[in-house]
């Protein structure tokens, strides 16, 4: 499910025959990785890689409001940037889950950390890349998130 995730995703987002060579990368990258431990969180990673590339890539190494780097918790959804915790308490509600793996580069401690993952990269792989398309995310990683949940 993985991978006819990826395969969508990127054939869907990508414009036809317009080199990416970060894109082909970060893709080889996870393909080494499928089967081993650890491979959905280079699903994530390449989802990020994607957005990135296409011009939307998120700022997740420090905090919007304050300029911490540490106990970064949540990401804006309007400008794509991180926020701590601290700065995040009264407007968490309004705001999307960081999760541990993605601002400290270790792997999850569970499939809810790579839902959250995988939630804060659909939010904007819709918002700016499908949404523009008049095209929703492929159904083949609304599958993916399925079978991640069981």
């Amino acid at each position: 499910a993985g991978l006819a995730a990826a395969c969508a995703v990127v054939d869907a987002a990508l414009p036809e025959r317009e080199p990416h060579p970060a894109m082909f990368d970060g893709f080889s990258a996870f393909l080494s990785a499928l089967g081993h431990e650890g491979w959905p969180v280079l699903y994530v990673r390449l989802e990020l890689g994607l957005l990135q590339e296409l011009g939307f890539g998120l700022d997740l190494g420090r905090c919007a409001a304050t300029g911490a780097t540490e106990d970064l918790a949540y990401v804006s959804p309007k400008t794509g940037r991180a926020v701590s915790r601290e700065a995040a308490e009264p407007y968490k509600d309004k705001l999307l889950a960081l999760p541990a793996f993605l601002s400290t580069g270790g792997l999850p401690a569970d499939t809810e950390a790579l839902r959250q993952g995988l939630d804060l990269t659909g939010y904007f792989l819709e918002r700016h890349v499908f949404w523009s398309h008049n095209k929703p995310l492929p159904a083949a990683r609304a599958r993916f998130m399925e079978t991640l949940q069981r």
